[in-house]
């Protein structure tokens, strides 16, 4: 585990995607009672699960989006005693998942000054974005990806075709088809802004230690 400012580690693992060797992120975020939240959860490995466990109690397990939930499910078996949160849909799209909290209605009572969640409402890939107050760091799924400048002819090809080659920007094609309603993404993405933050974690590539409210408001200047 890599730490990355106050109350916050991250782990990455490979991972392809359109036939490009990317790496996703997995962040995990300490709470005030010292438990730990595991945002998108990377492969469990022996040496991952001994880092974790080091660093305290696994209280929570977040699926954030449709699309990161991979390997939510062994860290569920690994530790049953955690509350898994992810979207609805998700949830009726894996029936074998446990899922005690369905993102987007009730609050969650762990959370409330320490982590906020914004919903990114109009946005297929229903993702919710946390807010961590005490590190002032945004976590993402793929609301913005930062993967720089990728090996490999195929991934320069692609990324740069679609807009996100070194630098922090959306892949033009989830642009094209991701948003149903861009006035609500608008909206939820002001909410984004509303918060304290000055960090970033993205699901796909590097983080940003500094000047994330910049990069973010850039990546999305398009959206009106």
């Amino acid at each position: 585990m890599t730490p990355f400012g106050q109350g916050v580690w991250l782990a990455t693992s490979p991972v392809r995607i359109v036939g490009m060797q990317l790496v996703a992120t997995m962040a995990v975020l300490r709470l005030g009672d010292g438990s730990l939240l595991v945002y998108s959860p990377v492969a469990l490995t022996t040496e991952r699960r001994a880092a974790v466990e080091a660093l305290g109690r696994v209280a929570h397990l977040y699926a954030p989006s449709l699309y990161h939930d991979r390997w939510i499910g062994e860290w569920a078996d690994a530790f049953p005693q955690a509350r898994v949160h992810a979207p609805a849909a998700l949830a009726n799209k894996r029936k074998e998942l446990r899922v005690e909290r369905t993102l987007g209605r009730a609050p969650e009572p762990a959370f409330p000054g320490v982590v906020d969640e914004v919903h990114i409402d109009g946005f297929r890939l229903d993702e919710t974005v946390l807010m961590h107050r005490p590190s002032r760091t945004l976590v993402v799924a793929d609301l913005v990806h930062n993967v720089g400048r990728p090996e490999g002819g195929w991934a320069r090809c692609y990324t740069r075709a679609m807009g996100f080659y070194d630098r922090v920007a959306l892949s033009r094609m989830i642009r094209r088809v991701g948003f149903s309603d861009r006035a609500a993404a608008r909206k939820s993405l002001d909410a984004v802004f509303a918060l304290p933050f000055d960090r970033l974690v993205v699901g796909h590539g590097a983080p940003l230690a500094t000047g994330a409210r910049e990069a973010l408001a850039a990546a999305y200047a398009w959206l009106s």
